[in-house]
């Protein structure tokens, strides 16, 4: 292994050398199978964990011991979890076991920010929707969940992160992405390698959260309905009597 002041050098060869690159064990081929591997276990846990806890929030009931339950996967490492299931059947099935590991990982942040989201709605705006004859169903994803949007993304963006760090496990039982090249660094003794694979893991996060943080700026409901208002005001004309979430506007009720 080589000093930490020669590191840096050799990190930088080994990442400006082409031959790294290219090949069935080159790191654009493990950037495509740690992408695939992460995009296919955050898809499952979102699948799982938004619509239960966004059903949960709205009916107030049962989120707290959800939670809980989810918040177990914590507990549990998530290398112990993926040795566990590697060596049950599910091992004969490629990644899997390593789909299923990440999966329990990523379920508690995206339970515990969606819920959490639902429920802290303002009272007030649920009970003007009520009011105006909204049924269970357009409550939910007219008001609460447009709300709830910011915290939602949070929690997405959090599970990303730990989704994208954590795959790198993936390798240890012979699975494919990023970590490949760190263990192909340690088994070699090469540093250089080893620290390229962490930069190379490090930097796919960061990408990731960059553009989620750029959607949910884009997609965020009220940040959109803020540059309407802006646009009325702008034209000279008052906002429409009812916001784009189906609520009255706060400065245009009236006291019962």
């Amino acid at each position: 292994m080589s000093s930490s002041w020669e590191t840096i050098p050799a990190l930088w060869q080994w990442l400006s050398t082409g031959s790294n690159w290219s090949g069935e064990n080159g790191a654009w081929q493990r950037i495509a199978e740690h992408l695939v591997l992460t995009s296919t276990s955050l898809g499952l846990a979102c699948a799982i964990a938004l619509p239960a806890a966004a059903w949960l929030g709205h009916i107030g009931r049962g989120g707290a011991l959800a939670i809980n339950i989810s918040n177990i996967g914590r507990a549990v490492p998530t290398f112990a979890v993926l040795v566990l299931l590697t060596l049950s059947p599910l091992g004969e099935h490629g990644d899997w076991p390593t789909i299923i590991a990440l999966v329990l990982f990523a379920v508690p942040p995206l339970l515990t920010n969606a819920y959490v989201g639902v429920r802290e709605v303002d009272h007030d705006v649920v009970e003007a929707a009520r009011g105006m004859g909204m049924s269970g169903w357009h409550l939910l994803r007219r008001v609460e969940l447009p709300l709830a949007f910011p915290l939602i993304m949070t929690g997405i963006r959090s599970a990303v992160v730990q989704v994208v760090a954590t795959a790198t496990l993936a390798a240890l039982p012979g699975g494919g992405g990023l970590g490949r090249i760190i263990t192909a660094g340690f088994r070699t003794y090469d540093t250089a390698q080893v620290v390229a694979g962490a930069a190379l893991v490090a930097m796919l996060a960061l990408a990731a959260e960059g553009v989620l943080v750029a959607v949910s700026q884009v997609f965020d409901p009220a940040r959109r309905r803020t540059k309407a208002e802006r646009r009325w005001r702008r034209a000279g004309q008052g906002p429409s009597t009812y916001n784009e979430a189906g609520a009255l506007p706060v400065s245009e009720r009236k006291p019962v």
